[in-house]
């Protein structure tokens, strides 16, 4: 993303320069299987709160991000146990925020810094949900939720892009479905982890290979329950796959692998009922393959020329929203935001 290429990279040389699980093995439902195809969707229930981006009209040969924070209208607290997000043609992505920090209505899309949000130190805004599918449902584990305060306020960032040479009318809904709260005994929240290191040469295949372990980046994940993963890459990425490993180069246990992995329309591995754990002291392995067909070298970065190595997953207890990074290139580093003071000092201190 162009702010997360501006702030990370930095953050990564920085840092380079001054620098209880219960089971190892997770047990994971057989519908979807491990390769990450999609296993049923159960029915949306609840009473339900509806946003909508847009719709904007974006004239041809366009991309940029543009955000919108508009108040939510229930009169209570709720416990949202279910999301739905739909897409229509341009969008690439788009980010729904539960925003703390903002306490007035911007309902006109302007143009905004991606993912500031989760990279904000004082973690008032935070992801509740990415998307990059047209359709898109997620439910939490059974007793799992996301607290919304009465009159929330919501932050939609949506990251849109027009290559026709017509103008498109880009949108993006969002639904949010409220359990029974006396159902609900856990938080959920979402991790961003990823990798800067792409340098694709022309004319050739790649393929990109990290190991992020949390611990050494300060995150106690110990006793988290990942229930959903996303893999994502940009138009090169052919494939997308993610493991759990209890050291780097030890034997991998496979979590998403999805045949074929479609980058526009990556498959989001649900995990239900048997979530998954981090190894003690382990972390995720994962890798990007990519076909570069063109005849230049493409980088990490946010635009859809660029490419990225990142995957998003679901987990609950909740430790807070984060932006993870692995860098080889860097001294080998781990690096988690919002917490760190290192990330502080590169980002606004709001959104």
């Amino acid at each position: 993303m162009r702010r997360l290429l501006a702030v990370v990279v930095p953050l990564l040389v920085f840092v380079a320069c001054g620098k209880s699980s219960t089971s190892n093995n997770p047990t994971v439902d057989a519908s979807p299987p491990l390769n990450g195809v999609d296993g049923g969707t159960p029915p949306l229930v609840g009473d339900k709160y509806t946003l909508v981006w847009g719709p904007v009209t974006v004239p041809p040969s366009t991309e940029d991000t543009q955000c919108i924070v508009l108040k939510l209208s229930n009169t209570t607290d709720i416990k949202v146990h279910q999301l739905h997000n739909v897409l229509s043609t341009g969008s690439h992505h788009m980010i729904v925020y539960k925003d703390d920090k903002d306490t007035v209505e911007q309902p006109v899309p302007t143009h905004c810094q991606p993912f500031t949000g989760a990279l904000n130190a004082t973690g008032m805004v935070a992801p509740m949900m990415i998307t990059q599918r047209v359709d898109d449902p997620l439910t939490l584990p059974d007793g799992v939720a996301y607290t919304l305060k009465a009159g929330q306020m919501i932050r939609i960032e949506m990251h849109y892009v027009n290559s026709g040479d017509a103008p498109i009318d880009v949108k993006g809904t969002t639904d949010f479905y409220a359990a029974d709260p006396a159902t609900i005994h856990d938080e959920a929240n979402i991790l961003f982890i990823g990798t800067p290191d792409i340098h694709l040469p022309p004319n050739s295949m790649m393929t990109v290979n990290q190991f992020f372990t949390p611990s050494r980046a300060m995150l106690n994940l110990d006793n988290a329950k990942f229930f959903a993963i996303t893999g994502h890459t940009h138009k090169l990425g052919v494939d997308m796959n993610v493991n759990l490993a209890a050291t780097k180069g030890g034997t991998k246990t496979p979590i998403y692998a999805p045949q074929p992995f479609q980058w526009s329309e990556p498959i989001t591995a649900v995990f239900q009922p048997n979530e998954f754990q981090i190894p003690p002291g382990g972390g995720f392995d994962f890798k990007c393959t990519y076909d570069n067909t063109t005849s230049a070298t493409v980088a990490f970065g946010e635009k859809t020329t660029d490419e990225m190595c990142f995957f998003w997953a679901y987990y609950y207890p909740s430790q807070g929203a984060h932006v993870c990074v692995h860098s080889d290139d860097h001294g080998g580093v781990d690096i988690c935001c919002p917490e760190s003071s290192l990330c502080s000092l590169l980002v606004p201190s709001t959104p």
